[in-house]
C-alpha cells in the first residue's frame, strides 16, 4: 500500500525537529448541506528544521516517530511571507539609537 502524502501549512514550529501542520477541508453537512471547516492535524518530523510557521509543506506518512508523530517532511512548497511586525519595530529602534550613537 503506497504512503499517504499531503500538504498543509505549519501552524506550530516551537518544538526542535517537530512541525504541527494542519490540513484544512471543508466537508458538507449531511442534513442541512451547509460547508463546514474542518482541520487534521499532524505532527510532522523535519530533521534540518527547514521549515517554519506559515510554510505551506508537503509531508509524508512515515513509521511511528513518537507518540505523536507519523509523519515526515517531503519539501517546503511556499515559505511564509508574513512579516514580524515586532521585530521590524525593534530592528527600526535599535537602528535610530545606533544613529543617536555615532
Amino acid at each position: 500500500m503506497p504512503k499517504k502524502v499531503s500538504v498543509g501549512v505549519v501552524k506550530s514550529d516551537k518544538c526542535d525537529k517537530t512541525r504541527r501542520v494542519e490540513i484544512a477541508r471543508q466537508v458538507r453537512h449531511a442534513k442541512y448541506g451547509k460547508f463546514l471547516r474542518q482541520r487534521t492535524v499532524c505532527y510532522v518530523h523535519d530533521e534540518r528544521n527547514e521549515s517554519s510557521q506559515g510554510d505551506t509543506v508537503e509531508i509524508i506518512e512515515s513509521r511511528p516517530l513518537s507518540k505523536t508523530k507519523r509523519w515526515a517532511l517531503v519539501r517546503v512548497v511556499e515559505k511564509s511571507r508574513a512579516v514580524d511586525v515586532a521585530a521590524l519595530k525593534a530592528a527600526r529602534e535599535q537602528a535610530a539609537a545606533d544613529v543617536e550613537q555615532g
